[in-house]
């Protein structure tokens, strides 16, 4: 992946998804956003902390001090965010796209910040509605923490 003459990446797809090198080919390559997160080192495990709660997979994560504070942004595209009605965690449908199998829906969390999910197509959910959501990262990824941390933006 090229950006203005200068290569940022140079892998086969699969990486490129999901280990993307910079902002920028993560932001290139599918939809997510970047959210706030603190990473932390407790005793043995490497924690990373979001609004959507603990992140615990963090083997292809820089270590806690890789960031001042341990202050990051971690990358959350909508495969990693579940549908699950049962979850603490509740966000609102601002947005959704139809796909046949599935809606992709633009969500916002109770603190302001938005994610975005794949939902099958039969849990066909109003705007403005309420769901139950949970992370389900298999493939952490963090970056230096930016100010107003916005949407990966690619295509619906």
């Amino acid at each position: 992946v090229m950006h203005q003459g200068r290569l940022h990446q140079w892998d086969d797809a699969y990486a490129l998804y999901h280990r993307p090198a910079t902002r920028f080919v993560a932001d290139f390559i599918g939809h997510g956003v970047f959210a706030q997160a603190h990473i932390e080192q407790r005793g043995d495990d490497v924690v990373v902390h979001t609004a959507l709660g603990d992140l615990t997979d963090v083997l292809e994560c820089p270590l806690p001090g890789a960031y001042a504070d341990g202050l990051c942004d971690v990358l959350l595209r909508a495969d990693d965010i579940v549908h699950d009605d049962s979850a603490p965690v509740k966000a609102q449908i601002m947005r959704k796209a139809f796909r046949g199998s599935e809606f992709l829906y633009t969500l916002k969390l109770q603190t302001g910040e938005t994610v975005m999910a794949h939902v099958p197509s039969h849990h066909n959910h109003a705007l403005g509605e309420w769901i139950g959501i949970r992370a389900e990262v298999d493939h952490v990824v963090t970056f230096p923490r930016e100010t107003g941390a916005a949407p990966v933006t690619t295509t619906v």
